[in-house]
């Protein structure tokens, strides 16, 4: 069994409070889980307004549909997110 991670941090220009960017990242998180069937959670800058990491996890017997899921998800918050991608990493287990 594989385990995917990937890891994103992300910069929200346009949030200007806690709420606006809880809007956006919930939103996020909703379309990518149902989507994609992954489990997905904010693992750092809870008190940032303008900032974001995600954790993003799936698993499945085989590497290389765990890495097409993770670069899936990537290039779909590259272009569909009102954001910039800061670092991206993906790990493996």
């Amino acid at each position: 069994m594989v385990i995917g991670l990937l890891s994103l941090e992300i910069f929200l220009p346009f949030s200007h409070s806690l709420k606006e960017k809880r809007k956006v990242m919930n939103a996020l998180k909703d379309r990518f889980r149902k989507k994609y069937n992954i489990a997905i959670a904010e693992l750092d800058f809870q008190d940032k307004w303008q900032r974001a990491k995600l954790g993003i996890i799936t698993l499945n017997s085989q590497k290389g549909f765990v890495d097409q899921v993770l670069q899936k998800i990537l290039a779909e918050a590259e272009q569909g997110l009102e954001a910039e991608i800061l670092r991206s990493e993906i790990f493996y287990f």
